[in-house]
């Protein structure tokens, strides 16, 4: 058990140490307003953001593996658990903190189990225009939230488009100084990122904020504050296990965010590497997070997630080792016990402005312009995913959206690309003709290139291309070769429903090859499914011109150079 512990402290150097406080100096500045700011987007008291970060950070430290990796409350998750809270807490008559802290507990526990059983894999079930377009949606939701504070006027429940009612309703009742706290807040912010990422223009502009409430006594002008932070630290203590109809709501959340942790973990641990010669041991950092999710439930708080922008600003400020995360865990506890009554002047219209530039940077557009310009149709998906959550219930939506990923993915596996190869002139390349100018085709010869795994959900798809093929080639084909180097997967449906396709083209006379079947998996389970048996060992080959040369008509005639 020990050698789980601390792993990414270990080959430490002490002349990393000066780099590293560094760097969770420079993390506290960033990631203090950012905290308090999640804890009022997640529906907690301001210091279970805090209580999050510090949580997050001690047990990604001991458990983790990622270097850099900085884990937290974060506003990609907080949004999504806190409407679906705040619905069950109204709907079972519970105390919406106990539910945060049992959601906590849960996806720490989802999360240990996916590191457990190295189950890194899960983080490659959502495409990136189904992520682009979820978190956009949830940006929305973030902004549309926020107004109401920033502008000063009353907030009004329910669903995102009547909440934006509202406020257009009720933009005659505008608070100048909120407005002018937020605005200010989320201009420097936006300038000083501009400047340099290292720069805590958030929290240069919550400490300016307050020092205008403090001078111009602005809460009697109507701007709501924070108030005095408690003083004291949390205590750990476990919840009351839930009833049947509470765990009944909070598992399928539990299992959304965790999808969404482990996206999110995966692609921080794939842009911020420990080594960059070599991967980082993602299912272990699953596991890192998902002990701070827990340790986050026990202190009192809500899930916390690995941060991109924070693990950012650990490596870009020098930071070497855990050590960064957990100086910031040890100032900001300073900052608690030496400065917590200084939030008595911190107005709520600053942190809504944090939060504001917090959702226009996971409003990805230029991501958005990338796939518009090269991914073709999948646009839609973007689109499609943010539709979703902005319509819908947001933890629905980001759920729908996930299936959605999944639906894409199944979707192109069931309708695979499937077409005849020409031979490249001069060469023993056989290649897809649109993409070779005056490819050769062997008479009576039809070379067949399905690029999926052979299973289940396309195999018939397969096979009636196949057929269609055969039908349309004229002269009428004597040898059909499978080019295979697609085909990296066969399952039991797939190899039965191959085979009979086989025995049905040889009864009309026609030889049957492969060729390039070179997944070794994808060969054993031919051998095994009886695929190689039906087709004959004697003709599987190593290439297509190799079939083409021992089993094809008329290898002695020119080849034909008329289209298929």
């Amino acid at each position: 058990m020990l050698h789980w512990l601390f792993a990414s402290l270990r080959g430490y150097r002490m002349g990393w140490l000066p780099s590293d406080l560094v760097a969770g100096l420079m993390l506290a500045a960033i990631a203090i307003p950012g905290q308090l700011a999640t804890a009022r987007l997640a529906g907690m008291p301001p210091e279970t953001g805090l209580y999050a970060f510090a949580a997050g950070s001690l047990a990604f430290a001991a458990f983790g593996a990622n270097r850099f990796m900085s884990v937290q409350a974060d506003s990609t998750i907080a949004p999504i658990f806190a409407g679906a809270l705040a619905s069950m807490a109204v709907a079972n008559n519970a105390p919406y903190a106990h539910l945060a802290t049992l959601l906590a507990l849960m996806v720490g526990a989802v999360l240990v189990i996916v590191g457990l059983f190295r189950a890194g894999w899960l983080a490659t079930l959502l495409s990136i225009p189904v992520t682009t377009g979820f978190l956009a949606g949830i940006s929305i939701h973030i902004i549309i939230g926020e107004l109401p504070t920033v502008l000063g006027i009353s907030e009004e429940q329910g669903h995102i488009l009547l909440r934006l009612v509202h406020i257009v309703g009720r933009l005659g009742e505008t608070n100048i100084y909120a407005l002018a706290i937020g605005a200010g807040v989320l201009a420097a912010t936006i300038v000083t990122a501009q400047i340099s990422s290292r720069v805590p223009g958030a929290l240069i502009g919550l400490v300016a904020a307050g020092l205008a409430v403090a001078q111009f006594h602005l809460e009697a002008r109507g701007v709501s504050v924070l108030g005095a932070l408690p003083a004291h630290l949390p205590t750990l203590a476990l919840p009351a296990f839930p009833d049947t109809n509470e765990l009944g709501h909070l598992v399928p959340l539990a299992l959304v965010i965790a999808m969404v942790c482990i996206m999110q973990t995966a692609a921080v641990a794939s842009t911020f590497p420990s080594d960059d010669k070599k991967p980082d041991d993602v299912s272990r950092d699953f596991a890192g997070v998902g002990a701070g999710s827990i340790l986050a439930g026990l202190v009192g708080a809500f899930p916390v997630d690995s941060s991109p922008p924070s693990t950012a600003i650990v490596r870009d400020s020098g930071g070497r080792s855990q050590i960064a995360s957990l100086a910031a865990v040890a100032l900001m506890i300073a900052l608690v016990a030496l400065a917590s009554g200084l939030t008595v002047y911190l107005p709520q219209a600053a942190l809504a402005g944090v939060l504001v530039y917090i959702a226009l940077r996971i409003f990805r557009l230029n991501e958005m312009i990338q796939i518009y310009r090269r991914g073709g149709f999948e646009i839609l998906l973007v689109a499609a995913s943010a539709g979703l959550v902005v319509v819908m219930p947001i933890e629905t939506g980001v759920l729908l959206a996930i299936v959605l990923s999944f639906m894409h993915s199944l979707y192109n596996v069931a309708r695979p690309y499937c077409v005849e190869l020409a031979r490249v002139p001069g060469t023993t390349v056989w290649w897809p003709p649109s993409r070779v100018e005056h490819g050769e085709f062997e008479p009576g010869v039809l070379v067949f290139a399905p690029a999926a795994p052979l299973n289940f959900t396309n195999a018939e798809r397969i096979r009636a291309n196949i057929d269609s093929a055969v039908a349309a080639k004229r002269p009428p084909v004597k040898l059909l070769v499978i080019e295979a180097s697609g085909i990296i997967d066969i399952d039991y449906t797939g190899a039965k429903i191959l085979q009979q396709a086989v025995a049905d083209l040889k009864a009309q006379g026609i030889t049957i090859a492969i060729a390039r079947l070179s997944e070794e998996r994808a060969q054993d389970q031919a051998g095994r499914s009886g695929l190689v048996e039906i087709i004959g060992a004697d003709h599987v080959f190593l290439s297509v011109e190799e079939a083409v040369r021992k089993l094809g008509p008329g290898k002695c005639g020119a080849p034909d150079r008329s289209p298929p």
